[in-house]
């Protein structure tokens, strides 16, 4: 095997061996390899297959902007990860590396046969092709595109490993740790403002690390670098971060950093995390991210040994890797001529440099000459052979615009370079403008909306000096903006390769047109055809091209195809680049692992379980639990022998005949507060709030913009400028967040303050007809006659010696009160109120009771009864709207003609022809069992149980003009047979009467 490692070049420890495998093939690297540069040195340039044509593909950059070196990667059981990509992924002593996409192998895969067909599969063949006739797609296109589908492989097996989170304040975030992003915090750092530099490689430098033949303020540029990073960890108000990725930059300076901890271990420490996630806010944040280089768009660009010329200049210096013993250099930018000049050096033959410039600096073609290097101004490339790496290149002089003669280059690797684009990701994020710079060719960073400031390449200064010194200024300018005495150190950089460039849309073939292809996205192989196509077709936004051709929308997020797309999409539009625009940038920067994102919320945790101050009384005594949004609560207590259906039957029983104690500390809980709390309460809910006294209670319903019912819940009034408001279980923090929306956004005029008291109060509901006899001894203060205290009455005052607020209501149709006491004091009012109602045979009951006796009364659940889409009518809430009132959320939305047309589903009650039979929640609901499938669906069925206290099934359901259809049969096609059951529009089964509210 031939290697290409140059001896005691680089940056790797060429005394530390690492072994690891690709396709099952051992190999050997060094330590401070990636798995891109160690393939690289072992000469192996064929990494995977692109998506759509199955083609051979091979490393093209040295970063995150790589689209095809992506593969599975292990760590044994449980630690599989598909689309590694290969140009992050560090070398480590075990690693298993598979290629992606290809059957039976890498280099013989039966997809290639795609390539053949390629005419077959143009932009937008997808939409063309599998629109007719519609009878295949079931059986014969859907099963084949999901077959298609994704790159790599999903894991199969439990992710063994932790993940953690962070939080963390800065005075300056520098993001780069490039030239530009190091002097920016070295300058922010010497002020002594709090400064916090990350950079998604696994150590600072940037481009120094490929340019060790400059020097800065005169020191070669690795020994002045080797300074600074020790300067920067010397300051003790400086935190350094490698391995570290900005993926999102959001509202008021939050930044997203994805720190990857010891996927580089070949052993980390048990129980170290993998990855962690940080948010970090900071008051000024610099960009130093630098520029992306582009490839140059030709027939053939994507055979494997085609890559960047950076690229090649980064192996070369960082990790001491010859990518070919005769590469070719093809460029339209001064930059890969340096490139050129390394390699010589380094002992390559370079063939040749082709320039489609036709006069470059003198300088270039005098160093080139030195070196034995051809040179080839005024040509282009017209193709590239080889089957699984590049073996020769086709120039041809540009004469007069037009292709000449063709000539034949004998090569191992093709080196390429089109220039470079500002890397504005970031900047993009923050919905910060760009504006297009016609001498540059390229987008920059406009109109900011954040506190940042861009150094560097990043708003287009080519040069190390030119990064430096902007990078210093960036970072004293973000120390000042704090209030820091800071200043800007002048840097003079020798050797320095600032270099000019053009900017092409793609170069000339003398091919058939028709059977060439020159590839922008590289992933998923989109060629500069396609692109002509789309817009031939129709397509006059960047956005819809993008859509069209999948351009831009690989993993790596367009940072190599996009602005290439865009030249040649405003080409054959006839537009110029800034009136065509660029897409979308949206977090995250690079792909990120779902376990950084959840962190610590995995398998027991991956869901937090509230549980209330009674919860460990509930399982002393045998509860079952079913988790209600975030809530663990009780569902039923079973005595011994007693199935479900045994045990809520004996709970309903026993709280309709004395009384039930229930733990309903989970309501949400909201607290409105001030002088205009009542003028707030009035626009929120639908129900009038002006002339509810003090001391009453009354049952609120809260709708969206939309007109559909959101929540309800009975709410308090407890002075003249507070409101004791409840929401159901699952929607506290929704309707929290509704109600600042609307105070922040809509009505900041109100002084009005909103606090969530959900964990505040435990409350303890006694219902039945003996409530109010258990409860009665232990009430300080207060009169609890029915003359005094009536239904749906709220006092503050104290039971059993706790402070409470106490509510006269009921969700069971029985006589009822909940009482709220902090929660510190929740499980011992629970154990009086248990002891002292053993008189009166006492029964707690569960979530399962609660529901059952609920639906007896027709009380409804948002959320079960109610889908997103029912108003008020539609539920037989109207009478919860206050009709004098002049607005409130929602109330144009009920009006419109949709909301009030015949038709709608309305909420009713359904009564089965045999009593025995309880339905299913959620059964669909015919007219005419028999007629033919796919039969129209009326309606489904929202809430069934089995009703002790009437001695048979009940339903509630929702019914396409449910009400006007009482007493009509319907029926509900279950698996193994048909049901019929009868409508009442009546939903309340139990006491309509509502006297058992006052017994």
């Amino acid at each position: 095997m031939t290697s290409y490692r140059l001896p005691n070049r680089g940056r790797v420890d060429h005394n530390k061996t690492v072994r690891f495998t690709f396709d099952g093939k051992s190999y050997d690297g060094l330590a401070g390899d990636t798995l891109a540069s160690a393939l690289l040195a072992n000469g192996v340039h064929l990494m995977g297959r692109s998506f759509k044509y199955h083609r051979p593909r091979g490393v093209v950059s040295a970063g995150s902007d790589e689209p095809n070196a992506l593969m599975g990667t292990s760590r044994g059981p449980g630690r599989f990860e598909p689309n590694t990509r290969a140009t992050i992924q560090e070398l480590r002593d075990g690693l298993e590396a598979t290629s992606q996409n290809r059957w039976p192998s890498l280099a013989f895969d039966l997809g290639s046969v795609n390539d053949r067909l390629g005419s077959l599969f143009s932009a937008g063949f997808y939409y063309k092709t599998f629109m007719w006739p519609r009878a295949f797609w079931d059986r014969v296109y859907e099963p084949i595109i999901r077959n298609a589908a994704g790159l790599g492989v999903s894991p199969t097996e439990p992710d063994a490993d932790r993940y953690a989170s962070r939080f963390a304040h800065t005075d300056v975030l520098v993001i780069g740790a490039g030239p530009a992003g190091l002097a920016a915090a070295l300058a922010a750092g010497r002020s002594g403002a709090s400064v916090m530099i990350v950079d998604e490689t696994t150590e600072c430098g940037g481009s120094l690390l490929s340019e060790p033949s400059i020097t800065i303020d005169g020191k070669p540029s690795w020994n002045w670098l080797a300074a600074a990073i020790t300067e920067l960890a010397s300051l003790p108000n400086v935190t350094v971060m490698t391995r570290t990725t900005a993926i999102g930059y959001y509202h008021q300076n939050l930044v997203g950093l994805a720190q990857r901890l010891t996927d580089h271990l070949a052993a980390p420490p048990n129980g170290a995390p993998r990855e962690r996630l940080w948010r970090v806010r900071a008051r000024e944040v610099v960009l130093a991210q630098g520029a992306l280089e582009k490839p140059l768009i030709f027939d053939g660009n994507d055979r494997p040994g085609v890559m960047l010329a950076g690229a090649a200049q980064t192996y070369l210096h960082r990790y001491g890797v010859k990518v070919g013993d005769r590469p070719a250099i093809v460029t339209a930018h001064d930059s890969a001529w340096f490139a050129a000049f390394d390699l010589a050096e380094a002992g390559a033959k370079v063939v040749a440099v082709v320039d489609v410039r036709p006069t470059v600096d003198r300088a270039l073609t005098d160093r080139a000459r030195a070196l034995g290097i051809e040179t080839l101004l005024g040509h282009t490339v017209t193709s590239t052979s080889g089957r699984l790496r590049v073996k020769s290149l086709r120039v041809n002089r540009l004469e007069s615009g037009k292709v000449g003669a063709p000539r034949s280059l004998s090569c191992d690797a093709v080196l390429m370079c089109g220039g470079w684009t500002p890397s504005l990701h970031l900047f993009s994020h923050t919905k910060g403008s760009l504006s297009w710079d016609d001498k540059l060719k390229a987008f920059l960073p406009g109109k900011k909306t954040e506190a940042v400031h861009i150094a560097g390449a990043g708003r287009g200064l080519w040069g190390i000096a030119a990064a430096l010194n902007d990078g210093a200024t960036a970072g004293a300018q973000a120390a000042r903006a704090i209030g820091r005495d800071a200043s800007a150190q002048a840097y003079a950089a020798a050797a320095d390769r600032t270099g000019r460039g053009v900017t092409l849309k793609e170069l000339s073939t003398d091919r058939n047109p028709a059977t060439a292809k020159a590839f922008i996205d590289f992933q998923n192989d989109v060629t500069a055809k396609d692109i002509r196509l789309a817009v031939r077709e129709g397509m006059r936004s960047i956005e819809h091209v993008k859509r069209y051709t999948t351009n831009g929308m690989a993993t790596d997020q367009g940072k190599m195809s996009n602005i290439n797309g865009l030249m040649i999409a405003s080409d054959a539009l006839g537009k110029e680049p800034p009136q065509v625009g660029l897409t979308t940038f949206r977090p995250p920067y690079t792909p990120t692992t779902f376990g950084t994102f959840a962190g610590y919320h995995q398998g027991s945790t991956f869901e937090l379980t509230r549980k209330t101050p009674i919860d460990p009384w509930a399982e002393a005594h045998g509860a079952a639990f079913e988790p209600v949004a975030l809530w663990r609560r009780a569902w039923y207590f079973p005595k011994s022998g007693e199935d479900m259906h045994a045990a809520v039957g004996r709970e309903c029983r026993a709280t309709r005949a004395s009384v039930g104690i229930f733990d309903a500390s989970t309501l949400g809980k909201i607290e409105v507060v001030g002088p205009d709390a009542v003028t707030f309460m009035e626009r929120m809910y639908t129900n009038a709030w002006a002339k509810l006294g003090v001391g009453r209670c009354r049952y609120g319903l809260l709708l969206g913009e939309d007109g559909f019912i959101r929540d309800d819940g009975v709410i308090g009034r407890l002075a003249a400028d507070r409101f004791h408001v409840t929401t159901t279980t699952g929607g506290a923090a929704r309707v929290l967040n509704m109600m600042e929306d609307y105070l922040q956004t809509e009505w900041p005029d109100l002084k009005v303050w909103l606090t969530s008291t959900t964990e505040q109060w435990a409350v303890i509901a006694l219902q039945g007809p003996n409530a109010r006899k258990l409860l009665e001894p232990f009430v300080e203060g207060l009169d609890l006659s029915e003359a005094s205290f009536p239904h749906m009455s709220v006092a503050t005052c104290k039971v059993a010696g706790f402070p409470a607020r106490l509510f006269r209501v009921s969700f069971t149709g029985e006589l009822g009160f909940e009482v709220n006491v902090p929660a510190r004091h929740g499980r011992a009012l629970w154990e009086k109120l248990w002891e002292a109602g053993q008189q009166y045979n006492i029964c707690p009951y569960g979530t399962e009771t609660m529901h059952v006796l609920r639906a007896e009364k027709g009380y409804i659940i948002v959320g079960q009864d109610t889908d997103g889409t029912l108003t008020p009518d539609d539920a037989g809430l109207n009478w919860a709207i206050g009709k004098a009132k002049p607005d409130f959320v929602g109330k144009r939305s009920l009006s419109r003609p949709d909301m009030v047309a015949k038709g709608r589903k309305q909420l009713v009650g359904l009564l089965t022809d045999d009593p025995k039979i309880v339905l299913q929640e959620g059964a669909q609901i015919v007219a005419d069992p028999n007629q033919p499938k796919p039969m129209t669906m009326l309606g489904h069925v929202t809430s069934a149980y089995w009703s002790e206290a009437l001695g048979r099934s009940i339903a509630l359901a929702v019914i396409a003009d449910g009400r006007a259809r009482d007493g009509q049969t319907l029926h509900i096609p279950i698996p193994d047979r048909t049901i019929t059951a009868r409508v009442i529009k009546n939903t309340v089964f139990y006491d309509p009467e509502g006297k058992r509210l006052s017994a």
